[in-house]
């Protein structure tokens, strides 16, 4: 597969790169000089980032051909991060690696294809990555098994992808640095369906099973270090810790089944507060859980609440900011206000602002050519409601698109009747409207107030809001 991709960076000198990716260089003890290259297909930018931890080390842009190169005098072994806005994957690097990847942008995490030193690392995480993500597919129907059939369903499952990860191991023979990487990405994907399992049963289900559980269903917990920093902003780890919290939190007697109550969301800041003494770490996890929890439960004295308690317990001032910004947008979206205005265009790409535009009833909803089948189902959610509603308007709002793909994408479906916008930067709707989940809705009353701005489209009880 890798061969196949190899012809596309023939433009970046082949001559050159083989010299710097080559098996039989000796490199200096203190010699710590990496490269990082490749191609971007139908970019959404000029330049990707490149990331350690959450925070961005370099910036580097593409030539007119859509490709890159960056040499880094020092780059420490480790795991990192390069994103090409809306999208982001990991990329590990041993001492002296030189890699080159090529990303298609309309199918970006199927596309990505690492080649050059330390590839083969790479090539198998994301391997594993996909395997993974074709297993969540099947993950909801397993919540509604018994305990039994769910336990042997998940274990049989997470043995086909040990015994991949075994072989792979063997073949390509990394070090324990990588390994620990490795081992997060096969374990923490299996144990995150372990901690889901008793609270989905029985918010799908209804069926309380957590008095069935074997003993030792929880054992995995013992073996999750907790404190190691080296995982601190890899997703499967914080997913992990994340299902884990909300287990946790709704095993209390006293707290629902509402994951997203303020009650059980000040738990988990708690149970955070007290499970990890590893400040860095402890910050990320602190950040996540208020992250999710500002974006779900609206309640203005609730997030002050929240809020309060969170800037307690976290160190970290980026994080702080951040947080508190999210907050103070959250409440600029309360019920009667107007939107912030944004920066939109029509079809002919006419400037308007919301604000001036609504004279009924309207319902907001987003869309990015990056998640097709979201574009795709929600108009035709939209069209059955149309007829339903009458009285409402629906306009459809691109986000984190530029205008060509925003138009092709239009032309490919032609969804007739549905008043298409676009935001001009994506930027400043996700942060003055809050648009961090694509799913998000927004009604609006007559007078352009805001009725709802945090509904969901596909919530079973969505139409309620229109009566």
């Amino acid at each position: 597969m890798i061969k196949n991709y190899i012809k596309y960076f023939l433009p970046l000198s082949i001559v050159l790169f083989s010299t710097l990716t080559s098996c039989k260089r000796v490199f200096k003890e203190d010699d710590y000089v990496s490269y990082f290259g490749g191609e971007i297909l139908n970019p959404q930018e000029k330049y990707i980032l490149f990331l350690k931890d959450d925070e961005v080390i370099d910036t580097i842009y593409l030539d007119k051909n859509n490709r890159f190169m960056h040499k880094f005098d020092s780059l420490a072994p480790g795991l990192y991060t390069f994103k090409h806005n809306p999208e982001y994957q990991y990329v590990y690097f041993d001492k002296n690696d030189s890699l080159m990847v090529r990303v298609n942008t309309f199918d970006f995490d199927n596309s990505v294809v690492f080649c050059g030193r330390g590839d083969e690392k790479n090539n198998f995480l994301m391997e594993l990555y996909l395997k993974n993500e074709a297993d969540k597919d099947k993950m909801y129907d397993n919540f509604d098994k018994d305990v039994k059939s769910f336990i042997k369903n998940i274990d049989s499952s997470f043995a086909i992808r040990k015994s991949f990860y075994l072989k792979r191991k063997a073949e390509i023979g990394w070090d324990e640095n990588f390994d620990v990487v490795a081992k997060a990405c096969l374990d923490f994907h299996h144990i995150t369906k372990k901690e889901i399992y008793p609270y989905a049963h029985q918010f799908r289900t209804g069926e309380n099973i957590r008095t069935k559980l074997p003993s030792n269903y929880y054992e995995h917990r013992k073996d999750v270090d907790f404190e190691n920093a080296l995982l601190t902003n890899y997703s499967p780890f914080i997913k992990y810790v994340s299902v884990m919290l909300n287990n946790v939190a709704l095993q209390k007697d006293h707290l629902d089944l509402n994951e997203n109550s303020l009650e059980n969301n000040i738990e988990k800041l708690n149970i955070t507060d007290t499970l990890i003494k590893n400040q860095k770490v402890k910050n990320v996890v602190l950040n996540n859980v208020a992250m999710m929890y500002l974006l779900e439960d609206q309640n203005m004295y609730n997030n002050q609440k929240f809020i309060e308690r969170y800037l307690q317990l976290t160190t970290d001032k980026e994080n702080k900011k951040e947080i508190t910004e999210i907050y103070n947008s959250v409440q600029n979206l309360k019920v009667g206000n107007r939107l912030p205005k944004i920066e939109l265009v029509d079809t002919v790409y006419k400037p308007l602002d919301i604000n001036t535009v609504i004279n009924k009833p309207t319902v907001l909803f987003f869309w990015t050519s990056h998640a097709e089948s979201h574009f795709a189902a929600s108009h035709r959610k939209v069209m059955e409601l149309q007829a339903k509603y009458p009285d409402y308007e629906f306009i459809a709002i691109n986000v984190n698109d530029n205008v060509a793909n925003w138009k092709n994408a239009l032309k490919k479906y032609n969804f007739e009747g549905v008043k298409e916008l676009h935001a001009v930067d994506f930027e400043t709707i996700r942060k003055q409207w809050v648009i961090t989940k694509i799913h998000r809705i927004i009604i609006l009353n007559a007078d352009g107030t805001i009725k709802n701005g945090f509904a969901n489209l596909f919530d079973v009880n969505f139409e309620q809001n229109l009566k």
